[in-house]
């Protein structure tokens, strides 16, 4: 039985599928996220999502040390020259 939250169609396309623009709102689906596709011993399928974080940096929280740091005197000490 099926609901209006989760009744949706899609299309598969060679190896590709689109997931309907309602429900990738609803779970909040953005590009770069992935998909883990569970096959239940009934034939259910589940899926679930695994968000991507965005940016390289995006778990990175800063320098934790108890020395402070001045850029403007420890820039160019990095082997990077600014002129």
């Amino acid at each position: 039985m099926s609901s209006d939250r989760t009744n949706a169609k899609s299309t598969v396309s060679g190896n590709q599928a689109n997931i309907p623009a309602r429900i990738r709102r609803e779970l909040g689906i953005a590009d770069g996220d992935q998909l883990r596709w569970n096959l239940e011993a009934d034939g259910t399928v589940r899926v679930q999502v695994v968000q991507q974080h965005t940016g390289t940096f995006a778990e990175f929280d800063g320098y934790d040390g108890e020395k402070p740091t001045d850029v403007t005197s420890e820039h160019d000490s990095w082997g990077v020259d600014v002129e």
